[in-house]
């Protein structure tokens, strides 16, 4: 199953505040970048979101998994968007850290 353009406009909706997102279509699902950096995925209507300590440390008992079959990195698997304000805190947390990693390089 292919996620749907609706549900990736409803996630980036809900992170609007966590800094400029976009999507990217890739490898037939979707890439996720905040303030240009691919810090999340869509995946079969299932956001997934790269691992940081910052987020192990707002999502202490999220549970993980795989975007797709043979993937080599697990992420954090959101599947409750109630608390808007956690899921930006949880993009921007992710983004910063990832630009950190990046710029170190």
């Amino acid at each position: 199953m292919t996620s749907t353009e609706e549900f990736v406009r409803y996630v980036c909706d809900m992170i609007d505040g966590a800094g400029s997102i976009r999507y990217r279509k890739l490898f037939g699902e979707y890439g996720i970048y905040c303030d240009g950096v691919y810090c999340a995925c869509i995946c079969d209507n299932m956001l997934l979101v790269k691992i940081t300590e910052g987020g192990k440390q707002l999502l202490p008992d999220a549970e993980t998994a795989y975007p797709y079959e043979g993937s080599r990195t697990r992420c954090f698997l959101i599947t409750e968007f109630n608390d808007q304000k956690l899921l930006e805190r949880l993009i921007r947390t992710t983004c910063g850290e990832l630009q950190k990693t990046k710029s170190r390089k």
